[in-house]
């Protein structure tokens, strides 16, 4: 269990994240929803260990984060930021390889045990035929199944991703919520995600964490949290939040002139 207590944290002198506490549990998914500047990759950054915290701590399996040195905590924690960038020349075999490097010894490469995990992560993503072809070749929702293969072979516990469909169409928008929801299904991994799309969190989501000027709002369940008064303080939208097909729909009130 990853477990946020009382975090907060600024750049400079704004304090964007305050008195966050939360508890995310192994295999579930858990949604970060809020406004633009809320504070929702700043938590991820503040787990990571990449911003500094004026307050509060986070603990993984009950240590504290900041007690690990950059390599173990890269064994317990991976991180899928909004942008990834790679050289052209970087094949997606050599990307996949790179998430194996917080295990490898000062002089050593890939185990044999390694290299099977970079296998198992290829073809959970369904790319094991792409395994030559430049990162930068490939499609959109390919690409982005790439940088989650990545995340596979590091082979963490809990797995942190900034708005992993960002840029995608509607199409590889699911597909890769899809993939996402299997890593907690059929690998067992706690997964934070900052997700902008409501109706996305609800298809997906165990777990949602609504906030507001870094605090939270509301965290729970789906049906706990995406609610038509949450939504209208998070977000200062009216919406219809009603079941269809045993799925939550949020549906946001449009002037018609």
């Amino acid at each position: 269990m990853l477990v946020v207590e009382d975090l907060a944290a600024s750049y400079g002198k704004d304090m964007v994240l305050q008195q966050f506490s939360a508890q995310f549990r192994q295999g579930q998914l858990t949604a970060l929803v809020g406004a633009n500047g809320c504070g929702k990759s700043t938590l991820l950054k503040a787990i990571m260990g990449f911003l500094p915290v004026t307050r509060g701590m986070v603990r993984i399996g009950g240590r504290e984060a900041s007690t690990l040195g950059r390599r173990a905590l890269a064994r317990r924690i991976a991180y899928l930021p909004q942008a990834n960038h790679c050289p052209d020349y970087l094949t997606l075999g050599e990307l996949v390889r790179l998430g194996g490097y917080a295990r490898y010894s000062l002089l050593g490469g890939p185990s044999e045990k390694d290299r099977r995990l970079f296998y198992e992560a290829l073809e959970t993503v369904g790319l094991v035929d792409m395994v030559h072809r430049p990162v930068n070749s490939l499609s959109g929702g390919q690409r982005q199944r790439a940088w989650i293969a990545m995340v596979l072979a590091q082979n963490a516990e809990v797995v942190l991703m900034d708005e992993p469909v960002n840029h995608l169409d509607i199409k590889y928008q699911y597909a890769v919520l899809e993939l996402v929801r299997s890593l907690t299904l059929n690998h067992g991994k706690t997964v934070i995600a900052v997700l902008h799309d409501l109706n996305l969190a609800a298809a997906f989501a165990d777990e949602v964490v609504m906030l507001r000027g870094g605090r939270v709002v509301a965290a729970g369940s789906v049906a706990e949290t995406i609610t038509a008064s949450t939504v209208a303080h998070v977000f200062d939208l009216r919406a219809d939040v009603f079941r269809r097909d045993g799925r939550l729909v949020c549906l946001p009130h449009v002037a018609v002139q």
